[in-house]
């Protein structure tokens, strides 16, 4: 087996890293899984601890999924595939971390920090998307989830590696998949508004 395939699980663990759940375990004691939406992410943490600590939880799960990504292309890996694959294990190990049963985020910010490290215009192009989703919607769920499917987009538009664009694909469906429960409270009319 080619060893660079070794970073694949490699990333998984590192994308594991529960930032959000240590720092409210730190700072108030308590098990973050137990408030709001009940996942580890940014948003969650600011609902517990404030603006300031989202953003800290944020640009670490961002940095968390592209820092294994940097580290292998410092090391000579560039198989998209391998990368992709990498990337996306990153996200998924956000989301299904193994040190907290597989109770995690929805690795938004985690797949930004992968798909900067793919492409930095496309990550700022989904920002920008992002942001226009939320303002139009003024649902923070639903602007992650179109900022994320129009990242394979970008890709295609930019002919990047198949690799990006498959890992785009899994992290968009993936994304959709962790937003379910958002998806129903927006049918029931409970999903929560910014602004409200």
């Amino acid at each position: 087996m080619n060893p660079a395939w070794l970073l694949v699980p490699m990333a998984y663990l590192l994308g594991s890293i529960p930032a959000g759940f240590l720092v409210v375990r730190w700072k108030k004691g308590i098990d973050i899984r137990t408030i709001g939406s009940g996942n580890i992410g940014a948003t969650n943490v600011g609902r517990v601890l404030g603006k300031k600590w989202a953003v800290t939880v944020a640009t670490f799960d961002m940095a968390k999924g592209g820092c294994v990504l940097m580290l292998a292309m410092a090391a000579g890996i560039s198989d998209p595939l391998v990368l992709g694959l990498s990337g996306a294990a990153a996200v998924i190990g956000h989301d299904y971390p193994l040190w907290l049963g597989f109770r995690g985020g929805k690795g938004v910010s985690t797949t930004y920090g992968v798909v900067f490290v793919f492409n930095p215009f496309v990550a700022l192009a989904a920002g920008v998307v992002w942001y226009v989703a939320l303002k139009l919607s003024r649902y923070v769920s639903v602007a992650s989830m179109v900022s994320l499917w129009s990242m394979p987009f970008f890709m295609l538009l930019l002919r990047e590696p198949p690799g990006y664009v498959l890992a785009c694909i899994l992290l968009a469906a993936l994304t959709v998949i962790r937003h379910s429960d958002n998806i129903r409270k927006i049918r029931e009319g409970t999903e929560g508004k910014i602004g409200r």
